[in-house]
């Protein structure tokens, strides 16, 4: 069994409490690791480190191509220990094997795509007068810190690293109490690619103690926050008291629309993906199935069937094609959400109950969970629940299936089934999220932005946006000749 433990300012060490946690895998309750379960204090120290580090310059002055050649090197060592990182990701989190080792090759990518960007001609250039010009620059923000979930560890560790490194900022980590193998793993690979103390520190811990001093500190510049809409709510209610910069990518209930024209068995097999990918835990899910009236019937018969013979497993059995949900905590979250559906009227079509025995009783398996006759007030139908459980909702026309779209605070993700390419593009367009598809979903480019409309963010990651979010943009001013102002008089 692993023992893990926190690094700050290049040095692997116990929290100053020397209290630790259990780290389970959630499809059979073994033990995997002992953690270092760090404190407010030992934030404190880990922030102190990192503003000193950003102060001294050895990182936020190094020219881009240093710094760029630091990030190729964490993508080579990524690439080396991808299969036993994507092992790892699998046993901590549950997800699928196969979907784990995607998230490996796409955290290399995105190392490397910040290392590229940071090479290439930057700058603006203003001729504002005689002799007179303005050049626009781009300046690291200072000490940040990275707060990141569960359902994609590495990953969405590495969509926060990759651009604040480029950037020239300094850091301090904080990955889930539940899911922080890989990410000190991801450290074990920054120390190795020889980045200079101080400037990448991991701190593990409790949200309401580590991640609060990670928040309030005078000392951080910038907080990037990936998770719930409650918690992203509190952090800019203090951010605000700072004037702090924030970036927080947060909830989500994601209206996917099928129309009348689509071929019905690729419609089916689309709205699986979207919703049962990763037992519902994608922050993007389309966990709400708009269904067009005159295929209600047909679609929803084929879809229960097709849910009903769904393979749920451990993540690294070949066989597999739905995990367990990432721990006990959170699978009973998901069982009330379905307690509360049953309860508000809705029909229960498919699924609906944890999966014990025959080797399941020590893991945190859910049923591909399916509700019909559902209303837009049901609290199934406005709330996030974060797991294998769709709710579907009827529509008449075009009008109809756009207002029950955007029918939550949130505003995420969304996607268009229609054959009728003049009628997807209207419709997608009035989508209210930040994130869309037509006839597919779950397709990404790390090139394009990543964030949501109303409650689901602010802010964008990935892309040149990404970098922009961990930037400062100066206005230099310079006149070639200095001659009187004249404003004044003698």
């Amino acid at each position: 069994m692993m023992e893990l433990k926190m690094y700050i300012d290049g040095k692997w060490c116990n929290s100053v409490s020397e209290e630790k946690r259990e780290v389970k895998n959630p499809a059979n309750g073994e033990r995997l690791a002992i953690v270092a379960e760090g404190s407010t204090e030992d934030a404190k120290c880990a922030i102190s480190v990192a503003r000193r580090t950003f102060n001294s310059g050895i990182w936020s002055q190094l020219p881009f191509k240093t710094r760029a050649k630091y990030l190729h090197k964490i993508a080579d060592l990524l690439e080396e220990e991808a299969d036993d990182l994507a092992m790892l990701e699998t046993l901590n989190n549950g997800k699928m094997l196969l979907a784990a080792k995607t998230d490996v090759q796409n955290a290399i990518e995105c190392f490397r795509y910040y290392a590229s960007l940071i090479t290439q001609p930057e700058g603006e250039l203003y001729n504002v007068g005689d002799s007179v010009q303005t050049i626009v620059t781009r300046e690291p923000i200072g000490v940040c810190s990275l707060i990141v979930p569960w359902n994609f560890p590495l990953l969405m560790a590495s969509w926060q690293i990759a651009p604040a490194l480029a950037a020239g900022n300094t850091f301090i980590l904080k990955p889930s109490e539940v899911t922080p193998i890989t990410a000190v793993k991801l450290f074990e690979i920054i120390e190795k690619a020889g980045v200079p103390a101080g400037v990448a520190n991991l701190v593990m811990g409790a949200g309401n103690s580590v991640g609060s001093e990670m928040v309030e500190s005078k000392l951080v510049d910038k907080v990037a926050f990936i998770g719930g809409t409650k918690t992203g709510q509190n952090i800019m209610r203090v951010a605000a008291e700072q004037t702090k910069k924030i970036t927080l990518e947060l909830g989500g209930k994601s209206p996917n629309i099928v129309f009348a024209d689509n071929d019905i068995e690729i419609a089916v097999d689309n709205a699986l993906f979207n919703l049962f990918f990763n037992s519902g835990q994608v922050c993007t899910a389309a966990s709400r199935l708009l269904i067009e009236e005159s295929i209600h019937d047909q679609f929803v018969e084929r879809l229960i069937e097709r849910a009903r013979k769904i393979v749920v497993g451990q993540g690294n059995n070949p066989k597999s094609e739905m995990g367990p949900l990432v721990s006990e905590e959170h699978m009973q979250k998901v069982l009330n959400y379905i307690e509360i559906g049953k309860k508000e009227g809705a029909t229960l079509a498919c699924g609906g109950n944890r999966i014990v025995g025959n080797g399941y009783e020590d893991g945190f398996f859910v049923e591909p969970t399916i509700f019909t006759n559902t209303r837009p007030d049901m609290r199934i139908v406005q709330e996030e629940i974060f797991g294998p459980v769709l709710v579907i909702q009827k529509f008449k026309d075009e009008e109809e299936a756009i207002n029950l779209a955007n029918d939550t605070v949130f505003g995420l993700a969304g996607s268009v089934f229609c054959q009728d390419m003049e009628k997807a593009m209207r419709v997608v367009r009035q989508i209210q999220a930040g994130i869309t598809w037509v006839n597919c979903y779950h397709v990404a480019t790390i090139q394009a932005p990543w964030g949501g409309y109303k409650q689901s963010g602010v802010g964008r990651g990935l892309g040149m946006f990404g970098l922009d979010e961990f930037s400062e943009k100066k206005q230099i001013n310079i006149s070639y000749k200095a001659k009187p102002v004249g404003w004044f008089s003698n």
